[in-house]
């Protein structure tokens, strides 16, 4: 499985990517986690499973979605896990998207 983390700079969300990774391990899954700009993502959204926006671009969802031509599902991360870096709860809530 992949999961894409998109925010502004692709920094901010580096310690979410980790935290991620750490509740996978602990899980025992084998999960690609990658946080990329804005930019970047528009060209490579489509090789991810999802992608996950952090609260700081979800003004650019629909924009993404529309990238995405349906192929992939784009979600916004929810405020509140994204401000208190909660790894077990992002990471539950793409398994959930993906099924």
């Amino acid at each position: 499985m992949r999961i894409l983390l998109v925010c502004n700079a692709g920094m901010s969300t580096s310690m979410l990517v980790s935290r991620m990774q750490k509740a996978a391990e602990q899980r025992g899954m084998n999960i690609e986690i990658m946080a990329v700009p804005i930019m970047q993502a528009e060209t490579i959204l489509k090789e991810w499973d999802i992608v996950m926006l952090g609260p700081q671009v979800r003004h650019q969802l629909q924009y993404l979605q529309n990238k995405a031509e349906g192929q992939v599902p784009v979600c916004i991360i929810e405020m509140r896990d994204y401000g208190m870096m909660n790894g077990d709860k992002v990471l539950d809530a793409a398994l959930k998207v993906i099924g």
